[in-house]
């Protein structure tokens, strides 16, 4: 298998243009804080494209799971890891090269560059030869590793890099200062005679003095004397540092391309499990799922919302973990119950699962066995735009009619309380027409709704409740479970949702 890419399987995935576009659904399914804290520190590498971007096919999600699975293995990891920070500290040599304004001292750093480059390349060969790979992805990319430092390309960069960096170890010079002349010169093997001094008058030393010893600057630039010091130095090795131009002018864009491609998408990777690293500390589970183009029985065992868990463990609060499955007919989860009870959360934790399955990523949970969409649609609730004359029903239906034209069979729809603008007899109306229009198509859907009718519409839907303390209901488990829906025992929230209990009655009559 011909190595082209660590993230993609088919060539012509890895060649499309890159959207920066993020995916309509993101913000109500709160992907795009799980994305935002996933690459964050790791603006350079661009990755938020390989989140923005569904596979479309099985075998490209498992080639994924294959790499991930390998870089289960602490010690690849931690290989990996080394390797792009060690390319990455040769990309701020180049970076720095390119700042710098003096010939010589701008060739040097670039020379530094190549040396690091090509430490790093041998040192990942050498330590993936010892690596008991498995995924097609890192056995192609040790094959081509391999290939590549036996090139000539390579070999020559290499040993080119050797003999500059060791000719440069043997400039040695004296320089000569009288007033303001600077006189440089060939070091003559001179005898430094500072050590026996400072042990001659070590004797003399009392208590702490002051030290009157300059201090070199950090700083890379170089003044004007310092650049002219290199000048002359330069003219008395001539050859070395025309050597040192000369590979300046030969190398310049020496880094392989592919090798800069893998370092960029391997961190698509290494992004998501140090992030996923927080939560299994918790004690949390994550699974790689088995994913279906045909079958519509999906299930998860123990799954959670990532985007809530990531709040809720930094603010040192327990995570509840829920589990659901449609099996047979079934394709639609009618999620009802009080308010603040876990009803939206539910709806995000289905897309988020069904989204990170389809880019190739471990999802929450244990088992999960998960549908490979074409199209992910959702419907939120949205404030009422009061330039919009147009009203909130009708922004409703619009956006509702834009979703079900533009379903297939292969769609996954989320709708969060819709219709809650309009009386209830208009809603449950309503509501059956879409329902019956997702029941047409044969798509999975969570429909979070207050409105019983709905969670026993027909043979596809399967009614989920979020659940109470029994010995008070105010209190929320956030448990949701399979059982159907008696809006009686939430009646009390919904009078306080829409300020109808008695306290409030008996306070708006005052």
């Amino acid at each position: 298998m011909t190595f082209h890419s660590i993230l993609f399987k088919k060539l012509e995935d890895r060649t499309k243009s890159e959207t920066l576009i993020t995916p309509a659904f993101f913000t109500d399914l709160n992907l795009d804080q799980i994305i935002n804290t996933v690459t964050a520190g790791r603006q350079e590498y661009n990755l938020e494209p390989f989140f923005y971007t569904p596979l479309n096919d099985i075998d490209s999600i498992q080639y994924r799971h294959e790499i991930m699975l390998d870089l289960e293995n602490k010690a690849l990891f931690e290989y990996i890891k080394s390797f792009t920070q060690k390319m990455r500290t040769m990309r701020e040599h180049l970076v720095q090269a390119d700042k710098l304004h003096y010939k010589h001292q701008k060739e040097r750093w670039f020379l530094d560059s190549a040396q690091i480059y090509c430490e790093a390349v041998r040192s990942l060969l050498q330590n993936l030869i010892h690596i008991d790979l498995q995924s097609r992805g890192f056995l192609s990319f040790r094959e081509f590793l391999t290939n590549y430092t036996q090139s000539n390309e390579f070999t020559s960069l290499l040993a080119k890099t050797k003999k500059l960096t060791s000719d440069l170890s043997t400039v040695k010079y004296c320089m000569l200062i009288k007033g303001n002349s600077v006189k440089v010169r060939k070091c003559e093997s001179e005898f430094d005679y500072s050590a026996d001094i400072e042990k001659t008058f070590a004797k003399f030393k009392q208590d702490a003095v002051k030290d009157y010893r300059v201090e070199f600057s950090n700083s890379p630039d170089m003044n004007h004397v310092e650049a002219n010091v290199l000048d002359l130095v330069a003219r008395l090795y001539p050859d070395i540092f025309s050597n040192l131009s000369i590979f300046y002018d030969e190398n310049a864009s020496f880094p392989d391309e592919t090798i800069t491609v893998f370092t960029r998408e391997i961190q698509f990777y290494i992004s998501f499990l140090d992030y996923i690293a927080i939560f299994q500390r918790e004690g949390l589970k994550f699974c790689y799922p088995k994913i279906s183009i045909s079958s519509k029985e999906i299930s998860n065992n123990e799954g959670f919302d990532l985007a809530l868990a990531y709040k809720l463990i930094t603010e040192r609060t327990s995570v509840v973990c829920n589990d659901f499955y449609l099996k047979d007919k079934e394709r639609i989860f009618v999620v009802s119950g009080p308010n603040q009870g876990g009803k939206t959360t539910f709806a995000r934790t289905f897309g988020q699962l069904h989204y990170l399955a389809s880019v190739g990523c471990l999802v929450p949970g244990s088992k999960a066995k998960l549908f490979l969409f074409d199209n992910l649609f959702t419907h939120f609730e949205r404030e009422e735009n009061i330039q919009n004359l147009s009203g909130k029903l009708q922004d409703d239906l619009v956006r509702i009619y834009d979703i079900l034209n533009h379903a297939t069979s292969h769609s996954i729809i989320i709708m969060n309380e819709i219709f809650s603008s309009t009386a209830l007899k208009d809603a449950i109306f309503l509501s059956k027409k879409v329902m019956e229009k997702i029941t047409q198509l044969d798509i999975l859907c969570v429909y979070v709704t207050f409105i019983d009718e709905l969670a026993s519409f027909n043979e596809k839907t399967v009614s989920l409740v979020s659940t109470i303390v029994p010995a008070n209901p105010a209190l929320r488990t956030y448990k949701i479970v399979r059982r159907p829906a008696d809006g009686l025992s939430y009646a009390l929230s919904i009078a306080e949702k829409y300020q109808l209990t008695y306290d409030c009655l008996k306070e708006r009559i005052k």
